[in-house]
């Protein structure tokens, strides 16, 4: 990533902050505030989207705005909140199809959330609360454990930046990402096991662009640079697909995408006990 794209990151970032210090701010003054927050449906179009993963722990908000807005949401057990989730793919500008990411969620929990947000018309926007339950955890019928976590990472086609490195892709969290530099099919991320394994399932949990990019669809698998499995299909969240090898370095490719910054926020490998 270039001088130039890493200030833009690091514009969208601070941003956001800003936008977000300044909704709460107001929101907590707003008696004193002749014109206060906006109710945040002025500027929705159509109907909130809560995507949660199976698993229970993280969730997908989707939400279009008829203007460019930089938004934020505010979600916990209670109305005192606790948590915050942000678009990642969101420009300093501000746009119109928004998806934040939430994390730290428990399988079947009920969450309440607000979303808050500037316009470029220079107004704050507040939503009412609304709630959500998170689905119970669906059990995994394999009976293995998942020997990526914490492998080292040998080669990837290419790193939007530092903050977006291979490493994301083996570190537990859904929360980070691996993202490359626009490879789109041709992306891919190799990494070492640290020893010979009895594999019996792999998983892909593809990367999004709100505005439709960098979507996994397919994926393979290569073994020690030897024989490829695939493909399987990909998913933003957990799907564990079947498969039978033995092996210590894998690679994984993307074979068909929507393009752009392609990589995951998870790559699996589970291995039988």
């Amino acid at each position: 990533m270039n001088g130039k794209s890493r200030r833009w990151q690091l514009a969208a970032v601070a941003g956001l902050a800003l936008a977000v210090a300044v909704a709460l701010f107001v929101s907590r003054s707003a008696s004193s505030n002749a014109e206060g927050p906006v109710n945040f449906q002025a500027i929705q179009v159509g109907h909130i989207a809560m995507e949660a993963d199976p698993s229970g722990r993280t969730a997908i908000l989707r939400v279009h705005t008829a203007i460019k807005a930089i938004c934020a949401v505010a979600y916990g057990r209670t109305g005192a909140y606790g948590h915050l989730a942000t678009d990642r793919a969101m420009d300093p500008s501000g746009h119109q199809n928004h998806a934040a990411f939430l994390t730290g969620l428990q399988p079947g929990t009920a969450y309440v959330y607000r979303l808050q947000g500037v316009g470029v018309d220079g107004r704050l926007y507040r939503s009412p609360v609304y709630s959500f339950r998170t689905p119970v955890a669906v059990v995994s019928r394999l009976q293995g454990r998942d020997v990526a976590m914490g492998a080292t990472v040998l080669k990837v086609s290419s790193a939007f930046s530092s903050d977006f490195a291979g490493k994301n892709a083996v570190d537990g969290d859904p929360g980070t990402e691996w993202a490359s530099q626009g490879d789109g099919n041709h992306a891919f991320i190799t990494i070492d096991l640290h020893r010979v394994v009895k594999a019996i399932g792999v998983a892909f949990r593809t990367r999004s662009m709100s505005d439709g990019t960098a979507i996994t669809r397919t994926f393979s698998v290569t073994v020690d640079g030897k024989k490829t499995y695939g493909p399987f299909p990909a998913s933003p969240y957990l799907k564990v697909d079947k498969i039978a090898f033995s092996g210590r370095i894998v690679r994984f490719s993307v074979v068909t995408s929507t393009g752009g910054n392609t990589g995951a926020s998870e790559v699996a490998v589970y291995a039988s006990r």
